[in-house]
């Protein structure tokens, strides 16, 4: 589950269990549920109605542990923001064409049971990790010489 994911998350990262920090678990777990994006303002402006005194760096530093381990992921728009959002457990991967550069999600996982054996026999501690495939799409194979612009 991805809530008891996150709540471990932020049982690591600190002791002492304070309020703000259970509003943004709380909050982020909701965002999980629905699969929605956020940037960190998104979510700070949220939790500022409920709890007025917290501040945008610990909503920050919430994010950035999460994405560091691998529950988050960051998507980058055109306009250099930062969105983000939960991974929601269904991991995927990106295919990205070598001609036109469109990219399509691919949901498939390295089962777990790869992570440990590898994470065993290197003697890393795995924190996540990122695939990228490469290829050539469908209109691309069609017409090599064009470039399509998707």
């Amino acid at each position: 589950m991805i809530a008891d994911q996150i709540r471990a998350a932020f049982q690591e990262s600190s002791q002492r269990t304070t309020r703000p920090r259970r509003l943004i678990e709380e909050r982020l777990i909701e965002l999980a549920d629905s699969g929605a994006d956020f940037t960190i303002d998104d979510l700070w402006q949220d939790l500022r109605q409920v709890e007025a005194r917290l501040g945008r760096a610990t909503v920050y530093r919430a994010v950035e542990m999460l994405f560091g381990a691998g529950l988050l992921e960051r998507i980058e728009f055109a306009d250099s923001t930062h969105h983000y959002r939960v991974c929601g457990g269904t991991h995927h991967h990106h295919l990205t064409c070598t001609q036109c550069h469109r990219v399509v999600e691919v949901d498939i996982c390295l089962p777990i049971d790869q992570f440990t054996s590898i994470g065993k026999q290197t003697d890393f501690a795995i924190e996540g990790h990122s695939i990228t495939f490469f290829g050539r799409c469908p209109a691309c194979r069609t017409h090599p010489q064009h470039h399509h612009y998707h």
